[in-house]
């Protein structure tokens, strides 16, 4: 442990650079598959049945009772879409997908926002710069840095393209749990928060909003929704500290 977080050791290394592949390979399964017409329980059963047949668990099914191996949220949805059959996505939506993979005692976690056939020049700039930040952001995800370096670097970047900063919703370490210290806000103080260390796993998510960043979770007790209606993104993914910098476990 590093002041409260969990250094990994090789070997634990090792299972998430394998959990990482196959969150990795899950997501460009599901982004080929989303289309016109087709349901968000469709899109959770391709994933669960590419996780499960690599002989891995869904990271998400049952945790605090969830009902998917996939969080579909759609428009204005920003996490933790329940997947139904009878919730269809369109042209024109904008998805996002979180999952988890669970491989030999340890999670990795990964999000991404997915364009529906035709979309507008607006949309994708939401897409690119959710994306973006989170690239901006690992610049400074090495041993010389402290948290807080690359949380501001992703607020900063986001805010300067005209975008909203969820505040409500923030990054975490995992590893042998979902949810690990530290806590990774997209916005902060740079020279503040602890210092990287080689080892830490870190699942550094961007979230973002065309409009006001005020989010609420709708009666489900699990959707998120801006509240003013504004269009989100989400880009997300596990990335380990080396002594050489940031190495991306789900890419």
């Amino acid at each position: 442990m590093f002041e409260g977080v969990s250094i990994k050791s090789k070997r634990e290394i090792e299972i998430m650079r394998e959990s990482g592949k196959i969150l990795r390979d899950v997501h460009l399964l599901v982004g080929e598959k989303i289309r016109d017409g087709i349901s968000t329980l469709e899109v959770d059963k391709i994933a669960f049945n590419y996780i499960t047949s690599h002989k891995a668990k869904p990271s998400f099914l049952g945790y605090n009772g969830f009902k998917g191996t996939a969080c579909v949220s759609i428009n204005e949805e920003l996490l933790h879409g329940i997947p139904k059959a009878d919730k269809i996505i369109k042209n024109g939506d904008i998805v996002k997908i979180d999952l988890g993979v669970y491989l030999n005692g340890f999670h990795t976690d990964a999000a991404r926002t997915y364009a529906v056939g035709e979309c507008s020049e607006e949309n994708f700039k939401l897409i690119e710069c959710a994306k973006e930040s989170f690239f901006e952001g690992i610049k400074l995800a090495d041993t010389e840095h402290r948290l807080g370096d690359v949380c501001h670097r992703i607020g900063e970047y986001i805010e300067a393209n005209g975008y909203g900063v969820v505040r409500s919703y923030i990054g975490h370490g995992v590893g042998a749990h979902l949810h690990e210290s530290p806590d990774i806000p997209n916005f902060g103080s740079a020279g503040r928060g602890i210092r990287l260390k080689a080892g830490m796993t870190l699942a550094i998510e961007p979230m973002i909003t065309k409009g006001s960043y005020e989010v609420k979770v709708l009666n489900d007790g699990w959707t998120v929704v801006t509240t003013d209606g504004s269009l989100c993104a989400h880009y997300e993914n596990t990335v380990l500290i080396t002594d050489n910098g940031a190495e991306i476990l789900t890419l």
